[in-house]
């Protein structure tokens, strides 16, 4: 099993997009996947299980990650476990506001470990678990990163953008030196491109400058398709539109580059002490 956490430490640059892409192209080649929603905005959970009450009190009855967070044990991990509307290959532990009561901002070791721990009691079978962060560097993205094989950044041709995903490559580092020692990020997702637009230009150039082959390819360029599926609660690779095809191909590629760092995470595993700057794979 592959875990992958989807951050920025910028809001609205698209980590949901990229999560919802890779869950898209997962669904389509029948990789066995969970999606993890711990950012308590819930926008992936509304997407994946639209009869989902993201708002509910946890008295309501439902059981959510933020109910999880609190007890990893099976049966609480299997309850918050929800079906995707999208594809029965996917499935969604499911997000709730209310996990924001976990966002401590200096946690110790033991609640960090939580989500691994909620992790390894998912259904046997999983071959993918994808975990989108919430844009901000407190106890939840840091349990992501804890529980995680691979960091995706995601950013956007923006100067506030470039310094979050800088910021995030520090968390990712951070975190491998502290607690997981496997972590690796498997790179800089450049979202919303526009490749007539200066300012973009340059700010990929910098992108390239700061991150070198951390920056992946292909960019992902500014497509009406992506916000007209995400509204339509479709996979981007059923949207039926050029622009919607052009996009999920590029997904494919970014889902082919996850699943290769997978096969090489178990073959062979990178020593922390002898890489500064983790090299992408």
């Amino acid at each position: 099993m592959l875990v992958a956490s989807v951050l920025s430490l910028k809001g609205g640059v698209g980590k949901t997009t990229v999560a919802l892409g890779l869950a898209s192209a997962a669904a389509q080649r029948g990789v066995r996947t969970v999606l993890v929603d711990l950012d308590p905005q819930a926008n992936l959970t509304a997407t994946l299980v639209p009869d989902h009450d993201a708002s509910a009190a946890p008295t309501g009855g439902l059981t959510t990650i933020a109910e999880v967070l609190a007890d990893p044990r099976r049966k609480v991990v299997r309850k918050a476990l929800r079906p995707s509307a999208w594809s029965g290959r996917l499935q969604v532990l499911v997000g709730s506001e209310h996990a924001e009561t976990h966002n401590h901002p200096d946690p110790g070791s033991k609640r960090l470990s939580r989500l691994a721990t909620a992790i390894e009691k998912l259904p046997g079978g999983t071959e993918l678990v994808i975990i989108d962060c919430p844009p901000s560097l407190g106890q939840l993205t840091r349990s992501a990163l804890v529980a995680s094989d691979r960091a995706v950044l995601v950013t956007e041709p923006s100067l506030y953008a470039v310094t979050g995903v800088q910021r995030a490559l520090e968390a990712v580092q951070a975190e491998r030196a502290a607690h997981q020692r496997g972590l690796q990020p498997l790179g800089v997702v450049v979202n919303r491109m526009r490749p007539r637009s200066v300012e973009h230009e340059y700010r990929l150039a910098e992108l390239h400058e700061l991150f070198g082959p951390l920056v992946l390819r292909p960019i992902l360029p500014d497509r009406a398709a992506i916000q007209q599926a995400q509204g339509a609660a479709v996979p981007i690779h059923q949207w039926p539109s050029p622009g919607a095809k052009e996009i999920a191909g590029m997904f494919d590629a970014l889902l082919d580059r996850l699943l290769r760092a997978g096969d090489r995470r178990r073959v062979r595993p990178v020593p922390i002490a002898t890489v500064a700057v983790p090299d992408p794979v």
